[in-house]
């Protein structure tokens, strides 16, 4: 996927943005330099120096079963992959209450991967660019939390979350309630994009900083919070958007919001070109 000119940009880490997939290293608010970028160019598994896995049932009642090998890089590609499987869940637990422990098979697996703990970044321009597919119940998401707190009072930025026919973009921040969030959300129904759209690469862009984030998908803006309004409702005086954030991308199923996944035909996979990280120049 990667040309020779894309190679010659990455070297000298500056790079045209336009919706075909090109970015630029300034705009009208700035210059940006390049600071960190996975290409996806090594086949196998992606580099452990940049990504760690989340195992097993996780978050939001999903489906699916996380584990590393969904996850392969292959052709400058990274595809994440949910499969049906039918596997014993080695947390199963006869009559527990818990819904990561009751279940006593896997019937899907895929994967979840991050920087957390390697590389996490505060303000900047984050950049994906990828191909989802659409189908019934899957939940991909491209996303941020910040490195202190408790979600949600560490902060979550959603820049590409799909599910049940609607693109997402999000952001989120604490309140006096324990696993209780502050949503700002806005959605973009997915035959507004017009035909064809999960057949193509998209790009879904972030600008953060201190006075602001927006989300923008080629280019077109789906989401725009001012810093001052996202401090957390508990009386901390704390913005979990002034500290640094590390990305997550993973492909969940079903659960709280994915829908249901009985009609789609698996495997299916969310394929990543590249995510690239860019902040100001002084």
């Amino acid at each position: 996927m990667k040309t020779f000119y894309v190679q010659i940009i990455l070297t000298i880490a500056l790079l045209p943005f336009t919706a075909k997939g090109q970015d630029h290293d300034k705009d009208a608010t700035g210059h940006y330099k390049l600071v960190w970028a996975d290409e996806f160019n090594k086949d196998g598994a992606p580099d452990s120096a940049n990504w760690k896995f989340e195992r097993g049932f996780v978050r939001n009642h999903e489906a699916q079963w996380y584990q590393p090998q969904n996850a392969v890089c292959k052709n400058g590609l990274l595809t994440i992959e949910v499969r049906k499987e039918h596997l014993p869940n080695p947390n199963y637990i006869a009559g527990s209450n818990d819904w990561r422990t009751n279940r006593e098979f896997i019937a899907y697996t895929s994967s979840s991967m991050n920087t957390s703990g390697r590389h996490s970044w505060r303000y900047g321009r984050f950049v994906m660019r990828a191909r989802i597919e659409t189908d019934p119940g899957l939940w991909p998401a491209f996303w941020t939390l910040g490195v202190s707190k408790p979600w949600p009072s560490n902060g979550e930025i959603d820049i590409m979350e799909y599910y049940r026919n609607m693109l997402l973009a999000n952001i989120a921040c604490g309140t006096a309630k324990p696993n209780n969030a502050k949503w700002y959300s806005n959605r973009k129904q997915l035959n507004s994009l017009g035909t064809g759209w999960s057949r193509h690469f998209h790009i879904w862009r972030m600008d953060w900083d201190e006075n602001s984030i927006s989300l923008y998908v080629d280019d077109q803006l789906l989401n725009r919070v001012e810093l001052k309004d996202l401090v957390n409702q508990d009386g901390s005086g704390f913005n979990p958007f002034k500290q640094p954030h590390y990305i997550l991308l993973n492909l969940a199923l079903g659960g709280d919001n994915g829908g249901e996944p009985g009609a789609t035909k698996f495997p299916r996979r969310f394929e990543v070109d590249y995510v690239r990280v860019y902040q100001k120049m002084l």
